[in-house]
C-alpha cells in the first residue's frame, strides 16, 4: 500500500545550481518515487525533459484552482510519456547536487 504523500503540484522556489534545469516560480508535477522522498528529493522533468532528483527545499506544494487541474495533469502526462519514451536505456536515478553545498533547513535554500 502506498501511504507517502505527494503534492499535486510544486512551484520551484530555488533553483541555485541548477539554473539551466530548473525555472524559479515555474510550476512543475512531482512523479512517485518514494525513495528519493524518504531522503529528501522530489523526483521532477526538468527543462532537460528528462526526470532528476531534486532537493524538496527547492519547492513548495501548491493547489492549482479547479479549471487549471485537468489540462495540467493532461500535460504533466504528456510530458512524462516523451520523457519516458527518450530515456530508454539509461539510468533512470539521477541526482542533482552540489557536493560542496551543504543541506539547509530553510525551505527556501538549496541543497
Amino acid at each position: 500500500m502506498n501511504t507517502v504523500e505527494y503534492p499535486p503540484a510544486v512551484v520551484c522556489v530555488e533553483n541555485e545550481g541548477n539554473e539551466v534545469s530548473l525555472q524559479l516560480w515555474k510550476i512543475y508535477k512531482p512523479l512517485r518515487d518514494n525513495d528519493a522522498k524518504s531522503e529528501g528529493f522530489l523526483r521532477i522533468i526538468d527543462e532537460s525533459g528528462e526526470d532528476y532528483l531534486f532537493p524538496e527545499e527547492n519547492f513548495v506544494p501548491i493547489e492549482l484552482p479547479a479549471e487549471v487541474k485537468k489540462p495540467f495533469e493532461q500535460a504533466a502526462r504528456k510530458q512524462r510519456r516523451s520523457a519516458n519514451a527518450s530515456s530508454r536505456g539509461t539510468a533512470s536515478l539521477r541526482r542533482v547536487t552540489l557536493a560542496s553545498h551543504k543541506p539547509s533547513r530553510s525551505r527556501r535554500s538549496g541543497a
